[in-house]
């Protein structure tokens, strides 16, 4: 009787691992998908798991692991089935009865720029029995892009009013928006976004902001990513980034239009990156993709030669944002030559806390210190 019975059980286990074995991937659909196609250094979103099982035969524990770059961290919940070494490899177990699906989010902060994708995920089931896994790769096709952080709106007002500062001019050609001059009285034409309700109130009629005005609405934003030292300074190239995404941003919004150009590898062309911004046409989404993808390193332009390129177009009455961390007697003998036929040259030098604050006394050029600040 006994040996009757273990022979039973024997068969039992035998059939059930043949039917697992031949049916546990029917109908079982696995999607992992990020929430958002583009966020912000520092902002959170979620990874979204949906596993449906949509069949009769039940899976008592379907492991799902997928990997994805360490810079997306998760929080401390999901961390905890999460192991990290260059990638971070995330395990859930899942358990279904028959024509089940569970959807499970899993919130997760972006910890620096780039462009994330997962292309497979990998599942491992078990039997009634869990004694044996059955494994199959599942192909996936979800991205997101971290765009870079926006800097301090107070701190990037300053590099706008330096601008404004170089190209103002007594003909008021364009109005400029980081100036204000003043107001005066209402015309049926102002918008109604000009009204100053405040001074309206107090004068008794209605009174509207009115501007200073630039010669040039385009202005040319150079930003240098090469790093050449020994000893790397990625965090002033990383915030030579978003100073650049912030001010275009800035500007754009303000009517201004705008080259954006660099020493940087654009990902799609193989090519130095260059992104023309049309006045308030709203392709800032366009420059912080390609920003998002930037690698640092690898073979670059240098900085000087980077330059002077720009300096060989010989344009005239041209504004020039150049912002680069490189302090260096070719960098300064190419903003020299930039600044010829009448252009105006402004420099940003991101730099480290602690560091002596850069003082560049030159009248071809302006010289901006920026404090690479610290942020989590």
């Amino acid at each position: 009787m006994l040996l009757l019975l273990l022979f039973g059980m024997a068969f039992a286990w035998f059939l059930q691992k043949k039917l697992y074995q031949k049916n546990w991937q029917k109908n079982l659909k696995i999607q992992v998908s990020f929430q958002d196609s583009a966020i912000y250094e520092g902002e959170e979103s979620t990874l979204k798991e949906v596993v449906v099982n949509d069949k009769l035969l039940p899976i008592p524990a379907l492991e799902l692991g997928i990997s994805m770059s360490r810079n997306l961290e998760f929080d401390r919940e999901a961390k905890a089935n999460a192991s990290i070494t260059d990638q971070s490899y995330k395990r859930d177990v899942f358990s279904f009865l028959f024509h089940q699906q569970v959807t499970r989010t899993l919130p997760f902060q972006a910890k620096k720029r780039g462009f994330y994708e997962i292309t497979g995920a990998h599942a491992v089931a078990y039997d009634l029995f869990f004694r044996e896994g059955l494994y199959s790769d599942y192909p996936q096709q979800t991205q997101m892009y971290v765009y870079p952080r926006q800097v301090d709106t107070a701190r990037i007002q300053m590099i706008c009013r330096a601008v404004s500062g170089m190209v103002l001019s007594r003909n008021r050609l364009y109005e400029d928006p980081f100036e204000f001059s003043g107001i005066r009285d209402y015309r049926k034409e102002d918008p109604m976004n000009r009204i100053n309700w405040k001074s309206s109130a107090r004068m008794g009629d209605l009174m509207v902001n009115q501007f200073d005005a630039t010669t040039s609405v385009e202005v040319t934003v150079l930003i240098d990513i090469e790093d050449a030292n020994i000893l790397r300074e990625e965090a002033q190239v990383e915030e030579s980034i978003r100073i650049t995404s912030s001010l275009a941003a800035r500007m754009v919004k303000n009517k201004m239009n705008l080259w954006v150009k660099s020493n940087a590898k654009d990902e799609e062309t193989g090519e130095e990156l260059r992104v023309h911004l049309a006045a308030g046409a709203g392709k800032t989404a366009e420059l912080n993709r390609k920003l998002a993808c930037v690698q640092l390193g690898g073979n670059l332009t240098g900085s000087a030669e980077f330059l002077h390129k720009e300096a060989e177009k010989e344009l005239t009455g041209h504004t020039y944002v150049v912002v680069s961390k490189n302090r260096t007697d070719e960098v300064r003998e190419a903003l020299h030559l930039l600044s010829g036929a009448q252009n105006q040259v402004l420099w940003v030098i991101p730099y480290l806390p602690g560091e002596e604050v850069p003082s560049e006394q030159n009248r071809a050029y302006t010289a901006i210190g920026w404090e690479v600040k610290p942020w989590k």
